[in-house]
């Protein structure tokens, strides 16, 4: 089973279509005396546009000159077409970013001052990374574990995107738009109506565990093209998926790996003691961004911060999340590492050494107030807790990361003889009778599917009640 799994090449080829398209509309003159013009306004004196343009994945920024100003500023828009809910995304990016300027004083935002580098940490990162335990990769490690440390020490009491409630006011109060749910619309075509409907926040980190396993599901159901290498693999993500499913409603994934774990193989064999305990699981809830890496931190030639950039798939999530190592320590993703994830995992625990030891010290500098993540962070590695979080953000590496690294950890031994292709066999028998019954449709019209290459465009309501077939409640 490769470690990342294909989305919708047919998705991804229209989605390449309509970025060149957008791309040319941004920088039509039109577009740039639009820019100007909304500039002006809000500056009142007269702006003039500095090419050239900053392209980035999901934003376009323009710099511009403002008559009066000794710097340069950027406004930054979205590119058109490419992001998901693009003024619900924009509202939410700068109510977290100004939150986040105000408690942290790490990010700037929307129309914003040039900060005269278009350089991230993740450049001066590249240069120690044949040797893992050098002073200057401690030192760059004590720079972003301090970003890490400050992030991490508000809370909130429900897990959501940010939204300014009043002027200067900030509360808990849209859906989480993921980098994952981006992924899934534009490059898999997966029905956004299937998504957390707008407003829509979480009181536990239950609930948000069981919506993220149902988007899992959902990108299995949907996704026309490219899903399915066989039956027997679209068993694998079906079983998978309604296990992982299954333990999140019951409350189990946020217990996973810490001291309250009293029900996976894991903890009764006691093979990996675990001794820190849980964080509460509701009303005490973090900030957590998806797309926070080395690259969105941005540096000067002396690699000093001058701040932190891209916050639009941020948002209020379970203390979990936060209680995991960064997954960016080799700064490219296990899915996608050139010699395999095994190799990445191993690779990656000689690099969580010096970074837990930069954590380790900048706690101690921070004083006796703030969450300790240096413990749990070894632990989180350890249990396989990492794991399980991150397959739970990941549709694309979910299946590799599930069999490998979660299943066994959950269930225990697989009954002898299971090869890669009939993983299921082992673990089938634990879903219940409606589940079972509902597989072997499902692969059909998987198999039946992968004749046709098309792109299916859902009726809101068709999709909502198809993916409900699948939930059995």
């Amino acid at each position: 089973m490769a470690a990342r799994q294909d989305s919708d090449n047919l998705a991804w080829d229209r989605s390449d279509e309509l970025w060149e398209a957008a791309m040319k509309a941004a920088r039509l003159p039109s577009t740039c005396r639009k820019i100007e013009a909304f500039a002006e306004k809000m500056f009142g004196k007269k702006v003039t546009l500095i090419p050239p343009l900053i392209i980035g994945g999901f934003n376009v920024l323009y710099p511009i000159q403002v008559e009066g100003l000794s710097t340069q500023g950027l406004v930054r828009i979205p590119c058109p077409s490419q992001p998901l809910f693009p003024e619900e995304k924009t509202l939410t990016e700068a109510a977290t970013t100004a939150y986040i300027s105000i408690d942290a004083n790490i990010g700037p935002y929307m129309i914003i001052q040039d900060q005269g580098s278009r350089r991230g940490m993740g450049q001066p990162l590249e240069s120690p990374r044949e040797n893992p335990n050098d002073t200057p990769l401690h030192s760059l490690y004590v720079k972003m574990a301090r970003c890490v440390l400050e992030l991490a020490q508000p809370t909130f009491p429900r897990i959501g995107a940010l939204a300014e409630t009043d002027p200067g006011s900030y509360d808990v109060a849209g859906r989480p738009i993921t980098l994952n749910m981006s992924n899934m619309a534009q490059i898999s075509n997966i029905p956004t109506s299937i998504f957390p409907t707008e407003g829509t926040t979480y009181q536990t980190a239950d609930q948000w565990f069981t919506s993220l396993a149902e988007m899992q599901l959902a990108t299995l159901i949907f996704q026309h093209n490219d899903m399915i290498s066989s039956e027997d693999d679209c068993r694998n993500k079906y079983v998978a998926r309604q296990l992982f499913r299954r333990l999140a409603k019951q409350g189990r994934l946020s217990s996973f790996g810490f001291a309250e774990d009293d029900w996976s193989a894991q903890s009764t064999t006691q093979s990996v003691p675990t001794t820190l305990k849980a964080p509460d699981g509701s009303g005490n809830f973090r900030i957590w961004s998806d797309d926070f890496r080395p690259s969105n931190v941005m540096v000067d030639d002396n690699d000093q911060i001058l701040g932190v950039i891209d916050w639009e798939f941020a948002y209020a999530g379970p203390t979990q999340f936060v209680l995991d190592s960064p997954w960016w320590l080799l700064l490219d993703v296990p899915e996608m590492w050139d010699n395999g994830i095994d190799d990445w995992a191993s690779q990656y625990e000689i690099r969580l050494k010096t970074w837990i030891s930069a954590m380790e010290e900048v706690e101690q500098s921070m004083g006796t107030e703030v969450i300790l993540l240096s413990a749990y962070m070894r632990e989180s590695w350890e249990s396989g807790r990492f794991w399980l979080n991150y397959a739970a953000r990941k549709s694309w590496a979910f299946d590799t990361i599930y069999w490998k690294y979660l299943d066994k950890r959950f269930f225990g031994e697989r009954t002898e003889g299971s090869t890669a292709e009939g993983l299921w066999r082992s673990r089938v028998h634990l879903l219940s009778k409606e589940e079972q019954a509902a597989m072997e449709p499902l692969v059909q019209t998987k198999v039946e599917e992968s004749k046709q290459r098309i792109l299916i465009g859902w009726e809101d309501a068709e999709a909502r009640r198809r993916l409900s077939s699948f939930l059995f409640e």
